[in-house]
């Protein structure tokens, strides 16, 4: 019997590419139905995905549609992948605030950045998961969109629906320890928890003993260096280090993403005599990758280039744990996945339904959270934090209120002063205004 999965935000073409990879290479039959809002992204999509399907005469059905209400009933998997506005609104959460003084490498999950663009997500993502619990209540939703902890816990909070956040992060994380210890990754096994694009890795085992110790004595033989300038992905992890030798505990997704749950850093000249987004970890170097990876794929789309069966080649990227996942819930395997979902009690002192990333263990019986012992008490209060800036952001959002949403700015401490955040707030959402209904009174 075939598995109906529906892609929203399947445009972006390189997730749904490499998704559709794994599908056909786990073998199985299935119905996908890709959904865009972008008539043109969407024939890109759906013009690279028939290829594939073709070249490997795979078992799948495809059906392509702008009208999310039309692809979700009876849908057993519905995966949430959008980005409104694409990257020309991403660059505006980035290079607003950079005209007063705060530089974010990224900008999709905290701070002003990952604040504004919550204003356009959660909408949406609520609209998502309110379609689903009417037309397909009994499907798993899997959201990758970001900011992955304001939108899973907005899911949660308006439906009933079945909510599991993926990111690849921690998984890339264990890759890089893995490699630094010379140990096969998949040997590992980690503790871990913590919000998404700042989870606690707090224990890391091989063969039953801890890593730590090797991993220590690699890294004090060999420094981490800062982040290429040239290179917006460089692995580099300085600070992250720093924290570590604080803390006891590694935090993924490193430098990139961490040094945004610290402020402080994102000043210029603040990250180690550089400046975040510009010369470490370059935001314009992010958005000119983006665009030339969706420019090839149209090419491939429109028949200007051919497929390579490179394609088929496995590469790390967010789809990487789904269609394993997928396979455990169904009974044939089990494992242990990093996922966002309510601290349900393992970390006391933090709400619990506040959404926390952590591993679970996934097998025909679901989806069961593992227990992740003492929490050093500054990680502990770290995470309440994150759980109080993602209502504020929620609230914004579904309300449309500018004074909330500069609320959230000022107490989750980007911004220093209330009235600069207001300020701040009010900036972002009138530059983006076409993308926020709700702000429109």
């Amino acid at each position: 019997m075939k598995r109906k999965i529906v892609i929203i935000g399947a445009g972006s073409a390189v997730f749904t590419q490499g998704l559709v990879a794994d599908m056909i290479l786990i073998g199985g039959e299935w119905d996908i139905h890709l959904v865009d809002v972008s008539p043109d992204n969407l024939a890109v999509a759906e013009s690279v995905v028939r290829r594939m399907i073709a070249l490997k005469q795979a078992p799948i059905t495809l059906t392509a549609t702008t009208d999310r209400r039309q692809a979700l009933p009876q849908a057993d998997v519905v995966v949430s992948t959008f980005g409104v506005g694409g990257r020309r609104a991403w660059e505006q959460d980035v290079f607003i605030p950079r005209q007063r003084g705060i530089f974010q490498p990224v900008g999709d999950s905290v701070m002003p950045g990952g604040i504004s663009r919550a204003m356009r997500q959660i909408p949406v993502a609520v609209g998502i998961a309110l379609d689903a619990e009417e037309l397909c209540p009994n499907a798993l939703v899997i959201n990758y969109a970001n900011p992955m902890t304001a939108i899973a816990y907005a899911m949660r909070k308006v439906s009933s629906v079945n909510v599991l956040g993926l990111c690849h992060g921690v998984n890339h994380v264990q890759g890089y320890l893995a490699k630094l210890a010379g140990v096969p990754a998949g040997d590992l096994s980690l503790t871990a928890i913590g919000v998404n694009h700042c989870t606690w890795i707090t224990g890391v085992r091989h063969r039953g003993q801890s890593l730590w110790p090797a991993l220590e004595q690699a890294i004090a033989e060999n420094p981490p260096e800062l982040p290429d300038p040239e290179s917006p992905f460089s692995g580099a992890a300085p600070f992250s280090w720093e924290l570590y030798r604080t803390h006891g505990a590694f935090p993924a997704v490193m430098d990139r993403h961490v040094t945004e749950f610290y402020p402080g850093l994102c000043r210029p000249e603040a990250y180690y005599g550089r400046t975040l987004g510009v010369n470490a970890y370059s935001l314009e170097g992010t958005i000119r990758a983006g665009d030339e990876t969706f420019a090839k794929m149209a090419a491939i789309a429109g028949g200007e280039q051919p497929l390579d069966e490179k394609v088929f080649q496995h590469a790390p990227g967010e789809h990487e744990q789904l269609v394993m996942i997928l396979e455990c819930l169904a009974g044939k395997r089990r494992g242990v996945f990093s996922v966002n979902l309510p601290n349900g009690g393992r970390v006391p002192g933090v709400p619990a339904d506040a959404i926390l990333e952590g591993m679970a263990l996934i097998d025909e019986g679901g989806v069961r959270t593992l227990d992740v012992g003492r929490v050093p008490p500054a990680l502990a209060v770290q995470m309440a934090h994150r759980a109080v800036v993602t209502e504020l952001t929620v609230e914004a959002a579904l309300t449309g209120d500018v004074e909330t949403m500069a609320r959230a700015m000022h107490v989750e401490g980007g911004v220093t002063r209330p009235a600069e955040a207001l300020a701040l707030a009010k900036e972002m959402v009138e530059a983006q205004i076409e993308h926020l209904p709700q702000f429109r009174r």
